[in-house]
């Protein structure tokens, strides 16, 4: 037996069923845009642990920071006795979020902590209690994130009931609604005012380009009516750019794409360079509008994951991993076009920078909902790559798009290598 298998024989008496894993191989180390195996097979990586070590695998810097930290110390609890480093990531987040306006940061674990959290400050700060998502979204799996989320299976299936005033509205899918911008905002808008009632909604919450959901990229003219009526009704404008920040999308964030300045802005995954973080960054006013201990957590801003937060930011800074995102997508994006011309079951490539995706459909076949996806083929592909030595995951509410989130340390090589088996794949 494998070193892979002895492990995952150990790990069904131990882990719990519901914890599940793409690949049955386990792994033994990583760098760069490789991960290798316990039995010493390579893979290439074009997951980045779900948009999360944008800076790669064990980055120098944040090795060395997160070395350092610990043998200092590592932890004392923010609220309890504070360190710097908390204060250096909220200054530079305060400082890299798009808006020029002053701003305050509260930190914590997870995605979807943060989620909660600038809910929980636009509730406070606008005294109102109604929450707008929209289709396809993902905004976590805690009770009331699975509520923020639209799709069921595998995350809320069986979970509820879930918390109350939240309210679901059309998002902007060009491939299969076919409407502007302008005009799928007014559809959206127009649903709030009347279900909900523009008086009564504290916070307007959007990933500015969808994750799971299916990389989603809203029309242009979409986000800016949206943040635009939010605006004149009272309501808070929430970016959630935990998959699309730190680079990925080719800008330090997604919103700067079309000139956003979101009331607050939900950070993680890429924040920390694989150490859990997460954070909320915002108007100073509306920040503050909160009183002393209602915000925080034991672990918040834990002093080991703060450190390895400032190299990670120092390492997007020094290279340039905003401009690396934009020319991996120049390396990709015509090969991926490629690809779609000479299958037909490629019914769109979409993404931007280093956040792309194939959407896979059946040729020729459409109903209700646009084209008709194709899951079974797109996971035909997925497990064709998985064999040939690439990661590739897949996302969208049909199950039917494939995603590419490759660490923005890549080279040219190692992304060519990963296009090739995706061609074989297909």
């Amino acid at each position: 037996m494998t070193a892979s298998g002895e492990l995952h024989k150990r790990r069904g008496a131990a882990v719990a069923r519901g914890v599940s894993s793409m690949i049955s191989s386990y792994v033994d180390h990583a760098s760069g845009g490789t991960l290798s195996d316990v039995d010493g097979r390579e893979w290439i990586d074009m997951a980045a642990g779900i948009a999360v070590t944008n800076v790669g695998n064990s980055s120098p810097k944040v090795v060395e920071a997160v070395r350092r930290q610990v043998e200092r110390f590592t932890h004392t609890c923010f609220m309890i006795a504070p360190y710097e480093g908390y204060v250096a990531v909220c200054e530079q987040l305060n400082a890299l979020t798009p808006g020029t306006f002053e701003k305050r940061s509260a930190l914590f674990n997870s995605g979807a902590e943060a989620v909660e959290n600038a809910v929980k400050i636009a509730r406070h700060a606008t005294g109102r209690q109604a929450v707008v998502v929209f289709d396809h979204a993902y905004h976590g799996r805690t009770n009331l994130t699975m509520a923020l989320t639209a799709k069921a299976m595998p995350y809320k299936h069986g979970f509820g009931p879930f918390a109350g005033e939240i309210y679901r509205v059309p998002m902007s899918y060009p491939f299969r609604d076919g409407l502007s911008g302008p005009d799928a905002a007014a559809l959206a808008t127009g649903m709030i005012e009347k279900q909900v009632g523009a008086d009564q909604v504290a916070a307007v919450l959007i990933e500015p380009v969808q994750g799971e959901g299916g990389f989603i990229v809203p029309a242009p003219g979409f986000l800016p009516a949206v943040a635009a009526w939010a605006r004149s009704a009272g309501a808070l404008f929430v970016a959630d750019e935990i998959q699309t920040g730190f680079c990925r999308t080719g800008e330090w964030f997604a919103s700067t794409h079309e000139g956003l300045e979101p009331d607050l802005v939900t950070t993680a995954k890429g924040i920390a360079g694989g150490l859990p973080l997460a954070a909320v960054t915002g108007r100073a006013e509306v920040m503050d509008a909160v009183h002393p201990g209602g915000l925080g957590g034991t672990y918040g801003g834990n002093p080991v994951a703060c450190a390895a937060a400032l190299a990670s930011i120092e390492t997007m800074m020094e290279l340039d991993l905003a401009a690396a995102a934009r020319r991996i997508e120049s390396v990709m994006r015509p090969r991926l076009e490629s690809l779609a011309a000479a299958h037909p079951c490629v019914g769109e490539v979409r993404g931007r920078g280093a956040m792309l995706a194939l959407e896979i459909v059946v040729p020729d076949a459409s109903g209700p909902a646009g084209p008709t996806p194709d899951p079974a083929k797109t996971a035909a592909i997925q497990k064709a790559a998985h064999e040939a030595g690439l990661l590739l995951l897949t996302c969208g509410t049909y199950g039917n798009v494939i995603r590419f989130l490759p660490p923005l340390v890549m080279d040219d090589a190692t992304l060519g290598r990963a296009l090739d088996i995706l061609e074989a794949a297909l």
